[in-house]
């Protein structure tokens, strides 16, 4: 079936079996790579994008339920790494192997556009994804400094 595909703000034609996740879209038929795989079954968080705004795990996402809804992966949140959650993940230095690093950002990303002032409730029941290497408290001290100061 073919579909049609906002994503980072970019037209893009695909056909896809209706059941095909998102993630194989991307990575697959698109070359949107940075977007990773790890469980499959929307557990762990490194195949976090925005769809509409909102963190969707696009590893359980079938790309016959995107519609018209406007996709962005971590490509699109920034072309120079200005994002103020990418710049704070590199002051922080919070990557060891980087492989969740994406799909944990665009998390971030998504609760802070939501709630520019979160507190630490709301970035526990938001951010669940999963680092192996264990750089949680640089990602909380990075959490911290990408919220606006008021």
């Amino acid at each position: 079936m073919q579909y049609k595909l906002d994503i980072n703000g970019a037209p893009h034609k695909v056909d896809a079996d209706p059941d095909m996740p998102l993630l194989w879209v991307l990575r697959d038929y698109l070359g949107y790579n940075g977007t990773k795989f790890g469980c499959g079954a929307g557990l762990c968080g490194a195949c976090t994008v925005h769809v509409d705004g909102k963190a969707a795990r696009s590893c359980i996402t079938p790309v016959s339920s995107i519609g018209k809804a406007k996709i962005t992966t971590i490509e699109g949140l920034s072309a120079d790494n200005s994002h103020p959650v990418q710049q704070a993940w590199i002051a922080e230095q919070v990557p060891q192997c980087g492989y969740c690093q994406s799909g944990m950002i665009m998390a971030v990303a998504a609760l802070l556009k939501e709630k520019p002032q979160p507190t630490r409730s709301d970035i526990a029941d938001a951010i669940t994804n999963i680092c192996r290497c264990g750089t949680y408290s640089r990602v909380e001290r990075a959490i911290e400094r990408a919220i606006p100061k008021v």
